[in-house]
């Protein structure tokens, strides 16, 4: 189940404590408010989001779509770990890459000033912006490209492939640091994807 102080209620009880916890912490709408709690740490729990944004617990996929939403309501990142927290405990969890995935996209106001709208695999939306920026990061040997999409308190989705191509159709080339670049406008400002000599 969980390796850590074994008191704790939360690791003690392995899943069914997880649910228990989750409920009483996010009886409100929306996620929890993570950022002001800071319990004590009680140990990693076995549990793990795997790069397609699905959950597993003792390695079993979680079925239960809103238990994964409310899972993901006490979701926390501290540095490069990622947490399930509520104000009187933290576990910690394994997330193969980001935590979250864009399944798909809406755009309002196409043009200079249009706004992209994600949807993760949870049900977030969030609009792309200075608040909530898109990065893409390339594998070095591939060149592959993997775009982020920022959720909320350091949490990413990885937007997945088909909503990326539909992005690529939206890009631009824009002088942008001092280079030209071909990028994706959203919220009043622009995210670089990949220099546009490199196209």
């Amino acid at each position: 189940m969980a390796k850590g102080m074994s008191g704790q209620l939360i690791v003690k009880q392995g899943m069914d404590g997880v649910i228990a916890s989750a409920k009483a912490a996010g009886k409100g709408a929306g996620p929890a408010p993570v950022h002001l709690w800071n319990p004590p740490f009680c140990g990693d729990l076995d549990m793990r989001i795997a790069r397609d944004g699905t959950w597993f617990y003792l390695g079993t996929p979680i079925g239960r779509p809103a238990l994964v939403k409310l899972f993901s309501n006490i979701l926390k990142r501290e540095g490069d770990r990622y947490f399930l927290v509520t104000p009187v405990e933290k576990v910690g969890i394994t997330v193969d890459d980001a935590p979250f995935v864009a399944v798909d996209f809406e755009v309002a106001a196409p043009g200079p000033d249009q706004v992209i709208t994600f949807v993760t695999q949870v049900g977030d939306r969030v609009a792309a912006g200075p608040d909530n920026p898109i990065r893409v990061t390339r594998d070095p040997e591939s060149g592959e490209p993997s775009p982020y999409v920022m959720v909320r308190g350091g949490l990413e989705a990885l937007i997945d492939r088909k909503s990326f191509y539909r992005l690529v159709d939206l890009g631009e080339h824009k002088d942008h640091e001092g280079a030209r670049w071909f990028g994706i406008r959203s919220g009043g400002d622009f995210f670089p994807v990949i220099p546009s000599n490199e196209l």
